[in-house]
């Protein structure tokens, strides 16, 4: 039986090339696009996932107000660790990082740097938290001893073979000699320590042994014992407050209760968050890298429902519209004694074959778009190949999707009535116009609802982009690592700036872009120890140029001035750190502050300066409190170069670099490039909406195009009969569009307060954002118009210029 369902399946499809391939291609559409998606949400889903007991270890993150500033960081003191190892029961083993960025490496016997992009140092639990394997040495003992390292694969390829790695010592930053203890394999890039190469001795670095509560510096991770639940430790991890901090924050301010830390409006809460949920629900000061945002993979799953769900409601559609056309099949096929249930396994067979079918050139057209997807992605994704559990899922999603898809066409053909249909009564019922209508709707008030969230996603990177960021990012060139130049650091920058090209030249580690941070609790010279009276804020180490350099606006007081020798002790804020002090910007010219609370002789920084606030956080965050302050000490180099000299600038700039610095790395970026990479996942996200708006639109315009030729089809004589009576094209054409029409403009008024509704509670993330105008809308509508217009309209000319004797030759 099944054999003559497919064959007559097969016959019956090959009769309506025009409408099988609609079904097929729309449907391989919604597939394809469906899969690439499911492919990266797996991805996403699966980070960290691989580390052995990964469902047991957390990572205790801080909640902290203090001295107007509210932030919520990923790291923790120095003696958290120690102290949850002593305090919990229910805490198997504990590991610290400490992140130090970049690192510039050689052997002890070489002259020649190669930079690593991320080291950090790791306790010598690091091996058994995670349960990662060496490829050679002992994890025993591996990070025991001070200056000790531990290398990826990569990493020991790189500098000497893996081979010849251990016992190896390496000059760090030419400052500090480490010895190789370790290799271990390249960790996943599904993992939060995928950019780390290097991991150095937790032993070796002084810091991490001082028993300081208030400093914030290193990501604690804790594993629990099987039987352990983490809400156990939950409340008593909150009562370290008083149990730890304030006794350790006595020196700064004596006498301190956590009764007067609370009342002054004050928090300090520590909290845990398992360790596969961090790369999509954290965001957090201090993350070791970059995550992602489970808001962005609830997007793109519904995105992918829309589609698949899109191109089943075209087939339904279709196939209903083609229900006039086999009406009298299906009357002769139950006059001669089939059955309801007999015709429903026909029709369900049917769409099994074009579900088969679309399934296969899904695959294939996945196969061929995953490259340029994973660029778009910035992603590594393949398709499991070997995977047996990924090729039945494919096949039973191919199966559900035919039956679903075929479902309705099938049970709603199989209920025609035989008299009926061979009689040719009721024909202008059969074909379900009220459910293709609703369908249709459907479509097309997704289409909509993706084309306000895509120009509302392109909006706001436009108003970042555009947006007075409060200092000049255009034409600055950063150089890396200048402290390599040694003390001649002065004389490279003053070489620089004899350039013809080059504007001016700054000195520093912190930039408003993704650079160093730094925070320092200040108190003004009258009430130093009251908390009250506490100002947190960044503190950027810079030089004399800075402010010129980058172009900061003084809105009060003045530059840092070389011929003021007291401006070693003197200090630049920003607008909201004058808020936060509670005085006007001209009010705040002369106070002194020192960040030295609790000592019996305190120093001061004098503030001199007020410059307007400038954006160097990203625009979902608050512009904080900040101060700049003179230090001869700096890791970059920030270059301002005169419009279209960027090659021979940086070929000027390299030639002084290799004579000042041989045999170190020139590297360097410019600023423009640096801020644009921090929105790089809502550029993505703009990328992806783009193009999947574009796949949702295609696949309805194949449903509207198959419908409007289905109309016109059977509107044959009523079109002839028109043009005898003297109708024109454009009347003809106006009736056969015009109902569809209506449907666009239904969809329309369906979709518009739901996309409102949506984009304001994506931009909410943001605290600096657009306002959505109404012409998002408007534009919105108008595409779904004229799109509609466009398809609608070549089948209604097509059927109106039909010369009406051949259509009514048979009457």
């Amino acid at each position: 039986m099944f054999k003559n369902h497919l064959k007559i399946a097969w016959r019956s499809l090959k009769k309506q090339p025009f409408f099988t391939f609609l079904n097929t291609f729309g449907l391989a559409i919604g597939m394809a696009g469906g899969l690439l998606i499911s492919l990266y949400i797996h991805d996403e889903l699966s980070f960290d996932k691989m580390f052995a007991d990964a469902d047991r270890i957390h990572r205790v993150n801080a909640d902290i107000k203090f001295g107007g500033e509210a932030r919520k960081f990923a790291v923790t003191p120095a003696p958290m660790a120690e102290s949850v190892d002593n305090d919990f029961s229910e805490v198997e083993l504990v590991t610290r990082f400490r992140t130090r960025g970049s690192a510039l490496i050689r052997k002890s016997d070489s002259e020649v740097n190669v930079k690593e992009l991320q080291t950090t140092f790791a306790d010598s639990t690091f091996f058994d938290m995670f349960g990662i394997e060496l490829i050679l040495g002992d994890k025993g003992t591996a990070l025991k001893s001070p200056n000790t390292l531990v290398m990826t694969k990569t990493a020991a390829e790189k500098h000497f073979g893996i081979k010849d790695a251990i016992g190896q010592s390496l000059l760090m930053n030419n400052t500090e000699t480490f010895t190789v203890t370790g290799v271990i394999d390249d960790l996943p890039k599904n993992s939060f320590l995928r950019e780390y190469s290097i991991f150095m001795a937790m032993a070796g670095y002084e810091d991490s042994r001082v028993v300081n509560w208030g400093s914030n510096n290193y990501q604690t991770f804790i594993k629990l014992i099987p039987a352990a639940n983490i809400d156990d430790i939950q409340q008593p991890l909150e009562n370290f407050l008083g149990k730890y901090v304030i006794p350790g924050v006595q020196q700064f301010m004596p006498g301190i209760t956590e009764e007067q830390f609370k009342a002054a409006g004050n928090h300090l809460i520590y909290s845990t968050i398992p360790l596969t949920d961090i790369h999509l629900r954290s965001d957090r000061v201090a993350e070791i890298s970059g995550n992602n945002d489970i808001k962005s993979i609830y997007i793109l799953t519904f995105i992918a429902i829309f589609l698949i769900v899109l191109a089943c409601v075209n087939f339904m559609n279709l196939s209903t519209a083609q229900s006039l056309k086999r009406a009298k099949e299906v009357g002769i096929r139950k006059t001669l004694g089939s059955n309801k249930t007999d015709l429903i396994r026909q029709f369900l067979v049917e769409s099994g074959l074009v579900s088969f079918g679309s399934l296969l050139l899904a695959v294939l057209t996945a196969i061929i778009a995953l490259p340029f997807f994973n660029d778009l992605a910035d992603k590594d994704i393949s398709i499991p190949y070997g995977n047996p559990m990924f090729w039945l899922l494919l096949l039973l999603g191919g199966i559900v999707l035919g039956l679903f898809s075929g479902s309705y066409p099938a049970f709603f053909m199989s209920r025609f009535i035989p008299v009926k249909v061979l009689k040719g009564t009721s024909g202008s019922n059969l074909g379900g116009g009220n459910i293709r209508n609703g369908l249709v709707v459907f479509q097309f008030a997704i289409s909509v609802f993706l084309i306000i969230g895509t120009l509302v996603v392109y909006q706001q990177l436009k108003y970042i982009q555009n947006k007075e960021l409060g200092f000049s990012k255009d034409q600055v060139l950063v150089i890396d690592d200048v402290y390599t130049v040694g003390d001649k650091m002065s004389s490279f920058k003053e070489e620089v700036k004899k350039l013809g090209f080059v504007k001016n030249a700054t000195l520093s580690s912190f930039f408003p872009t993704p650079s160093n941070r730094s925070d320092s609790t200040f108190a003004p010279e009258e009430g130093a120890t009251e908390q009250e009276n506490a100002l947190s804020m960044q503190t950027w180490g810079v030089d004399y140029d800075y402010v010129s350099t980058l172009d900061f606006k003084i809105i009060a007081g003045r530059d840092f001035d070389r011929n003021f020798k007291n401006d070693s002790t003197s200090i630049i804020i920003n607008e909201s750190a004058v808020a936060t002090i509670g005085v006007s910007p001209n009010e705040a010219i002369g106070k002194r502050y020192t960040p030295d609370m609790g000592s019996e002789n305190p120093y001061y920084y004098k503030i001199i300066g007020v410059v307007k606030d400038f954006h160097f956080s990203p625009f979902r965050e608050d512009i904080e409190a900040l101060s700049l302050r003179l230090s001869d000490r700096a890791g970059s180099m920030a270059v301002k170069l005169e419009a279209g000299t960027f090659t021979n600038a940086i070929s000027s700039i390299e030639g002084i670099w290799n004579t000042m610095a041989p045999g170190q790395p020139f590297d360097y970026y410019f600023m423009e490039d640096s801020f644009n990479r921090t929105y790089e996942a809502e550029q993505r996200l703009s990328s992806i909406f783009i193009i999947f708006t574009t796949l949702s639109i295609l696949i309805a315009c194949l449903g509207l195009f198959g419908l409007a030729a289905f109309n016109a089809e059977k509107r044959t004589k009523e079109i002839g009969i028109r043009k005898v009576l003297g109708a024109s094209v454009g009347q003809i054409s106006y009736k056969l569009s015009v109902d569809f029409l209506k449907l666009v403009v239904i969809s329309i008024l369906v979709s518009l307060p739901v996309g409102w509704y949506a984009m304001n509670k994506w931009l909410e993330d943001f605290s600096y954002r657009i306002e959505i105008g109404w012409w998002v809308f408007g534009l919105a509508a108008l595409l779904a118009v004229s799109i509609a217009i466009a398809t609608v309209s070549y089948q209604s000319i097509k059927a109106a210029i039909v010369n009406p004797i051949k259509s009514l030759r048979t009457e």
